[in-house]
């Protein structure tokens, strides 16, 4: 199984917020710190907005921050979120063109093994891959600027004073 770069990159930009909690972060350090295009990383934040993952806000001052505690956000939720539309396999796939499809008893084999895949990853939470993380947080925290957007504990962004 092999995951797809959004997915990987969703996982990134969500270990960048949790261990930058509460603040609001940009998408041009984020893509920076996790060494992605700014484009591409522009793309996955959308998609994790949509799933309630992160909330993010527009403009000059704007930038994106967990919509949730890393404590709740599942592994699997976020993989499921990124890859379950994707067909592991063509027999999974509206296209399916096998000449072995109607014979081929594997199919629910593999839907079995792709399930358990995900399975294993519910248990494990955002907070599990970055608390007590200290080589990842020196790679992704962020130094304190002058002055930093936070996220208000309703996931809403503010200006500190």
């Amino acid at each position: 199984m092999r995951l797809t770069t959004r997915t990987n990159l969703a996982l990134r930009a969500l270990m960048f917020c949790a261990v930058n909690s509460g603040r609001l972060v940009r998408k041009q350090d984020a893509a920076r710190a996790v060494n992605a295009s700014e484009n591409h990383l522009a793309q996955v934040i959308n998609k994790l907005g949509q799933n309630g993952f992160v909330t993010t806000q527009r403009g000059r001052h704007g930038g994106f921050c967990l919509a949730q505690e890393a404590e709740t956000i599942s592994v699997g939720a976020v993989f499921r979120a990124f890859e379950q539309d994707l067909p592991f396999i063509e027999c999974f796939s509206d296209h399916n063109t096998c000449p072995l499809k109607a014979h081929c008893v594997m199919r629910p084999h593999l839907a079995r093994a792709v399930e358990a895949f995900y399975v294993a990853l519910d248990d494990v939470y955002l907070s599990d891959l970055v608390t007590c993380n200290a080589g990842l947080d020196a790679l992704l925290s962020l130094e304190a600027p002058h002055m930093v957007q936070h996220c208000r504990p309703d996931h809403t962004a503010q200006s500190a004073s």
